[in-house]
């Protein structure tokens, strides 16, 4: 539930990044200014984004430190034009820190909270979500995003990844937060062959009970297999969005809002056509 409104999950959705950054990994999903940020928010919602993902610190190895100060005012100045461009689409904010959340709740009502430490880097986010009465996306990561390229090592990464969830659905719930989406994290302490074999395994995960959402859009499991830069790399992430639908996942969280809503509308049919057989 969001604004006391169901996000439904029947059928997979399409949340669109909107990054207000200087420095995420894809430069094609950089949008600073107010104008920028208009432009891009204007174009994924006429494109079909069910909802959109407002980050302001960039999870990139290596990327800047980001003061809070700094991350509510690029997270703010997002909401600021999402709010005037279209007032009742879903937001879901891209943050570890419970200030943030607790900021953007005060001056711009509810949101969904997509947290790519689960609770882990700031002992507040979870009681934070949880009195707020907020939904919350939580990520699989090992370590932070400067030190989990050193913190690959599994015996089974589908397994551990799912064990991970056991315990941290039970954490979530047992703390009162109720409506709660699972992010298995590819390309967060995982080397490529790991991030295909977790996507191969997917849909072990559907046993848990909380929607999947799949956040591979251009990332370097992509780019890296086929040699080519990260804006060469739509068609490899469409490939890749197919098999994700095939796997369970309930979100795609992009850079591209058509090409995604398109493989969407193409799974969608798939599923028809089996089921009329």
């Amino acid at each position: 539930m969001l604004n006391n409104k169901h996000i439904d999950l029947s059928e997979p959705r399409v949340m669109t990044i909107v990054n207000v950054t200087p420095d995420s990994f894809y430069d094609g999903s950089r949008t600073f200014t107010e104008e920028e940020i208009e432009r891009r928010v204007a174009q994924a919602i006429a494109e079909g984004a069910d909802m959109l993902d407002v980050g302001g610190y960039s999870s990139r190895q290596n990327a800047d430190e980001v003061s809070v100060e700094e991350e509510c005012a690029r997270v703010c100045r997002a909401m600021k034009v999402i709010r005037r461009v279209c007032p009742e689409v879903a937001v879901s904010i891209d943050t570890f820190r419970a200030e943030v959340v607790q900021r953007v709740v005060a001056n711009w009502g509810d949101c969904i909270v997509n947290d790519i430490a689960a609770g882990e880097a700031d002992s507040q986010m979870i009681p934070t979500v949880a009195r707020l009465g907020l939904p919350y996306i939580a990520m699989h990561m090992r370590g932070t995003p400067a030190t989990m390229q050193s913190m690959t090592d599994y015996s089974d990464v589908v397994e551990e990844v799912h064990n991970y969830f056991v315990r941290k659905l039970d954490e979530l719930h047992s703390a009162g937060i109720t409506d709660v989406v699972i992010d298995p994290g590819f390309g967060f302490a995982k080397t490529l062959e790991q991030n295909y074999a977790l996507m191969d395994g997917l849909h072990r995960l559907n046993d848990l009970g909380a929607p999947i959402l799949v956040g591979i859009s251009r990332k370097s499991m992509i780019y890296k297999l086929l040699d080519c830069a990260p804006a060469e790399a739509l068609n490899g992430t469409t490939a890749l969005h197919l098999e994700a639908l095939r796997q369970g996942a309930k979100i795609l969280r992009v850079h591209d809002t058509r090409e995604a809503v398109e493989v969407i509308k193409i799974y969608n049919q798939l599923n028809k056509s089996k089921q009329e057989q």
